[in-house]
């Protein structure tokens, strides 16, 4: 079945085309429909299976006819809660892109910048805001943001919400926005918890979609991991750097201190990787990931924060160069890479303290990650090649700390069990 098959209103199919969307995903298929018909919707499916497409397809085709329709402007119709800034930048600009050439109109909301632009765009009249919960609340509370009339109530990525701790936010939400209204629930893994928050926000009578193959990985990505000791990754990841110079790549770390040491290590050997965390200013948070978009800059360094926000074409690479603490947060970033039609490669790091960790991983995938075999004299040569010949007592006194406050976390979530 193609996008012109549905019966989407012509402007719409102008914007689906013109972003090269041919035929539904998976996903798209099986949502799709029971949006169009005002149902409620829980869906879950892994990353990079057109999630926002899902969502924001049908609900622009609902926006435009019924705006068409009503004689004046009549507040916010659809409110979309994502967990960062990021996301919801990015989302905002799905919306936009699919919606050019209809009547709706869509901002995104969030904090760590000024509110002043955000309150004139609501004043001038926006049917879709996508916003995170601290701002969203700032809004509301000051009268500057009116929900009653929302219609249609769309949270992404409702599982990092709740590993956010937004489940107060979203349940103070709820008591403000009308009884009758269409919720869409879209995650990309379903547990106890997503299922208690899920079941409380749905009618009943929702249809609930999961598409789940037994490998959570895209197929798309061919994913592999690495022994190396902690003191040496920065070593191989110099390597991969210089073999790989015309590669986009994302690489993950741990902390946000690990991702300034880690971006200085290769500022040390001549390789300029920006990091990207929650304690950038805003502004240039955005200015790196619009260079990263753009290739000016080819790689960056991030924490888990960024990695339900970053959707970037021709993303080639994506590098563990910390494992993540949670196991579903692998899935996340390796599904950086290997979006849509793309191919794309995933490669992790794993020193001794952290196998536990891999061992969490590969129970959550189900089955064992592919091993690279890195023989005595590649390891020792990656070492001896290096540009960077320093010993730094402070990097080796933080990473000691790092894997302390690990274990003692590992320890703390054991003793709740």
């Amino acid at each position: 079945m193609k996008f012109e098959d549905y019966n989407f209103h012509p402007e719409l199919i102008k914007g689906i085309l013109k972003l090269g969307l041919r035929r539904p995903t998976d996903i798209q298929y099986k949502s799709i429909p029971a949006i169009m018909r005002g149902e409620d919707v829980l869906a879950v499916a892994q990353t990079g299976t057109g999630k926002t497409a899902a969502f924001a397809i049908p609900t622009l085709h609902q926006l435009h006819v019924n705006k068409k329709r009503a004689r004046r402007p009549d507040g916010v119709k659809c409110l979309v809660m994502v967990p960062t800034h990021e996301l919801a930048l990015q989302v905002a600009e799905v919306f936009d892109d699919l919606g050019d050439n209809t009547a709706v109109k869509t901002i995104a909301i969030i904090g760590g910048v000024e509110q002043e632009p955000q309150i004139k765009s609501l004043n001038k009249g926006v049917d879709v805001v996508v916003a995170t919960p601290g701002r969203l609340f700032d809004l509301i509370s000051q009268g500057h943001l009116r929900v009653q009339r929302v219609q249609t109530l769309i949270l992404d990525e409702a599982d990092r919400m709740l590993e956010l701790g937004f489940l107060e936010d979203i349940q103070q939400l709820i008591k403000k926005l009308p009884a009758r209204r269409q919720t869409l629930f879209f995650s990309a893994t379903i547990n106890n918890r997503i299922k208690k928050l899920a079941y409380a926000l749905i009618r009943q009578n929702a249809i609930r979609i999961q598409i789940s193959p037994k490998d959570p990985v895209s197929r798309n990505v061919e994913h592999a991991i690495a022994f190396i000791e902690m003191d040496d990754k920065r070593f191989f990841l110099e390597r991969l750097l210089k073999e790989q110079p015309d590669s986009k790549m994302l690489v993950f770390v741990r902390t946000k201190v690990r991702a300034e040491r880690v971006s200085k290590a290769m500022k040390r050997v001549g390789l300029e990787v920006p990091a990207l965390h929650g304690d950038k200013e805003q502004k240039e948070r955005n200015d790196l990931l619009a260079k990263f978009k753009e290739g000016s800059i080819r790689v960056l360094v991030a924490t888990d924060v960024s990695a339900r926000g970053i959707d970037v074409p021709g993303v080639e690479y994506v590098l563990n160069y910390d494992l993540p603490e949670q196991a579903p947060n692998y899935v996340h970033r390796v599904g950086r890479t290997g979006r849509g039609n793309q191919q794309g490669k995933a490669v992790s790091f794993c020193s001794p303290t952290e196998e536990p960790l891999l061992g969490e991983i590969e129970a959550y995938l189900g089955q064992p990650i592919t091993r690279l075999d890195i023989d005595t004299g590649t390891y020792e040569n990656t070492k001896l090649l290096s540009e960077d010949k320093s010993e730094r007592l402070d990097d080796m006194l933080q990473e000691i700390e790092s894997l302390e406050e690990l274990k003692r976390k590992k320890r703390k979530s054991k003793g709740k069990r």
